[in-house]
């Protein structure tokens, strides 16, 4: 049996109505051995939400929206096998840890694909999505927040495009650890 490649997949932005399964894939990647370091949630945190909080999440990152969008990667059986959601964080503003947003750019999060379906491109496949829609709507560059020892995590960011900015953040969870900012410019 061989392994599909990243184009084997259905990338796709979710829909309101597949809040359950938005649940289910987030419960999932939070029970992954890096997530205390790949997540600022626990999976404690996330199991104890009502399921109007994952309705509300999945309305405001679905195909309609201008803000923040979440793409999925669908195997050919239907399983949900990755995620990223980009966020639209617009110039002028702070972004969520309060530091100011100095221009228009799409901040990567959420990003996640099963153990089974790494090493085989499909990163490559949702952040192509998730960047062309950061693209189309104006924004400089993307960038995403990865914590110091998340090395795996660091080199597909890498794999994909993504460079080391320079810019070192304390980690939310441990002020004495450290995140990375990895960004990708906009080709003009």
């Amino acid at each position: 049996m061989s392994t599909p490649t990243g184009d084997a997949y259905v990338v796709r932005a979710i829909r309101p109505d597949e809040w359950a399964t938005v649940k289910q894939l987030r419960l999932d990647a939070l029970r992954d051995p890096v997530a205390h370091i790949a997540f600022l949630e626990t999976y404690e945190d996330a199991v104890g939400r009502p399921d109007s909080f994952y309705q509300e999440r999945a309305a405001r990152s679905a195909e309609e929206s201008r803000g923040a969008r979440q793409f999925i990667a669908e195997a050919a059986d239907g399983t949900w096998a990755g995620t990223v959601t980009v966020l639209i964080e617009e110039a002028g503003t702070k972004d969520w840890a309060g530091y100011p947003v100095e221009r228009r750019q799409g901040h990567a999060v959420g990003v996640f694909v099963r153990p089974e379906h790494r090493g085989n491109g499909l990163i490559k496949a949702l952040f192509d999505a998730g960047v062309a829609w950061a693209w189309e709507r104006g924004a400089e560059r993307v960038r995403l927040l990865v914590h110091e020892d998340n090395t795996r995590a660091q080199g597909a960011y890498r794999k994909v495009g993504f460079v080391p900015s320079g810019v070192v953040l304390s980690f939310s969870k441990d002020q004495a650890e450290k995140e990375l900012e990895f960004v990708l410019e906009r080709q003009s």
